[in-house]
């Protein structure tokens, strides 16, 4: 108890300098990465409009929209300051500060998008956040790690190649067989598969990153073929959850596609370091039910989103009661949907490919 609480002491006696330089960087993380989602979705909707072809349904017209790649280069250069971030600053302090970029997507989201939001999916949103929070504040420090060579060796424990292999599954399942007939009216599809990816790219991106700090230091990590495999593996999960969130933002409403990604993906991100580094074997009961806690709040936040859908669908089902054809039935689905602001999918969701 003595050194669990001198080492607690140690976050309360003030900040060091790349404390502060990972906190700062954190933060810009959060502004450009929540900029990104509106930019991008401006950009797939001009591209939408131009070609006829959306993204949620195979096209990819939007490689040619300049505002696209405006979005595109803004999510990147936040994911690059998150990144470094995490060389400078503990995971506790940068991770929770994730949450920042749903709250500016949101706002963003209504001011530039006109997209709005029921307030209990409001209230979902918040509890979402609150819950990852909790989860992400009460984690443990990481271990020190010396050498790129010793994260692969907890890489490929059996307890984390069972784990990467059942999302390699899952994924497979959900990509061959859920997205055909449900990506286009399930959120958590889509969702799923860029959450599920990158819970494995979290961990390249740690090993990434230490190597590359461990490099500049003096230690060459470049050497090993470790940090190449760790690279490979960096880039093919991007390229794959990039795919699929454009989908998604494409698909369904930016202000429900960002908390419900924010809180997938912290939470199996958060799974994923627990099985690899260990976390919960240098923590007491009480800190693992504190973020058991965390999760129940996040499921809470989850079921009120998708609430928020039902209670839409209910509206647009009573109205199609006085409509005799199902063409018409369609579009009132659509305009109930669009003047009740009540969404879990965007209004241009509904047009039909021509």
């Amino acid at each position: 108890m003595g050194s669990s609480a001198g080492g607690g002491g140690r976050w309360y006696t003030g900040m060091s300098a790349d404390n502060i330089k990972g906190l700062v960087l954190a933060l810009s993380s959060s502004l450009f990465i929540g900029a990104s989602f509106i930019i991008k979705k401006k950009g797939l909707k001009k591209a939408a409009s131009s070609s006829g072809v959306r993204a949620g349904v195979g096209g990819y017209s939007y490689l040619y929209e300049p505002l696209w790649w405006v979005g595109m280069i803004t999510m990147v250069v936040g994911e690059v300051a998150n990144f470094a971030a995490y060389a400078f600053a503990p995971a506790i302090l940068v991770t929770p500060l994730g949450a920042l970029s749903i709250i500016i997507s949101a706002i963003l989201a209504h001011v530039m998008l006109r997209e709005k939001l029921h307030i209990f999916g409001i209230l979902g949103c918040i509890l979402c956040v609150v819950g990852s929070t909790t989860i992400v504040l009460h984690a443990p420090a990481e271990r020190e790690i010396e050498s790129v060579t010793e994260v692969w060796d907890l890489a490929t424990e059996p307890a984390f190649m069972c784990y990467a292999a059942v999302v390699l599954a899952i994924v497979a399942i959900l990509v061959y067989r859920f997205v055909p007939l449900y990506g286009q009216t399930h959120v958590m599809v889509y969702i799923g598969v860029c959450s599920l990816v990158g819970s494995i790219s979290v961990m390249s991106v740690k090993a990434l990153g230490i190597a590359l700090k461990l490099t500049f230091s003096g230690m060459n990590q470049l050497i090993y073929p470790q940090t190449w495999a760790f690279t490979l593996v960096v880039l093919t999960c991007i390229i794959t959850q990039m795919n699929y969130l454009n989908k998604a933002l494409d698909t369904f409403n930016t202000a429900v596609v960002s908390p419900i990604y924010y809180t997938m993906f912290t939470s199996l991100t958060i799974l994923a370091s627990v099985i690899m580094f260990k976390d919960w074997d240098r923590q007491n009961p009480t800190q693992i039910v504190t973020e058991t806690c965390g999760f129940v709040t996040i499921l809470s936040g989850t079921f009120l989103l998708h609430k928020t859908k039902d209670m839409a669908d209910g509206l647009s089902a009573s109205s199609s009661f006085r409509l005799p054809t199902s063409s018409s039935f369609r579009f009132s689905k659509q305009t109930d949907e669009d003047s009740e602001g009540i969404p879990l999918r965007s209004s241009e969701s509904f047009r039909s490919p021509p």
